[in-house]
């Protein structure tokens, strides 16, 4: 079966599969954290990387392109609403976020220490992302 033919699900699973990454359990356990922060994201590979999205737009993504870190994007998908000038989406009460845009943010993990000590951060910071990116 080509991996044109895989729902999304199927197709994070399969390149999880055969992801060779040295934290690789790091990176697994940051997409447990995702998917259970909201019941309605759904998951699909984009930018050679697992990605999640909100109504069939991609709101995060994970970039895997660091040695000894892995990074999150957070982003407003394809449709890029113009919100320069006006500051961040909202305010980042939990300090993760690194505002690359007012549109545009990254975490970065280094090991699974860092990824439990973010983990209800995580979860707090997705909520807040998918509710200023659907408003």
């Amino acid at each position: 079966m080509s991996s044109m033919n895989l729902s999304g699900h199927q197709q994070v699973v399969e390149y999880m599969n055969n992801l060779e990454h040295p934290l690789k359990k790091e990176i697994e356990e940051v997409r447990k954290i995702i998917l259970s922060a909201d019941p309605r994201l759904t998951e699909h590979i984009k930018w050679n990387a697992p990605s999640f999205c909100f109504e069939n737009e991609d709101r995060v993504t994970f970039n895997l392109h660091g040695r000894g870190y892995f990074r999150l994007v957070f982003h407003c998908g394809a449709k890029v609403k113009d919100n320069s000038g006006n500051g961040p989406l909202f305010t980042d009460t939990t300090k993760l976020l690194d505002w690359v845009a007012d549109d545009r943010a990254i975490i970065k993990f280094t090991d699974m220490n860092d990824v439990i000590a973010k983990k209800e951060k995580l979860t707090e910071v997705i909520t807040k992302w998918i509710e200023a990116t659907n408003s």
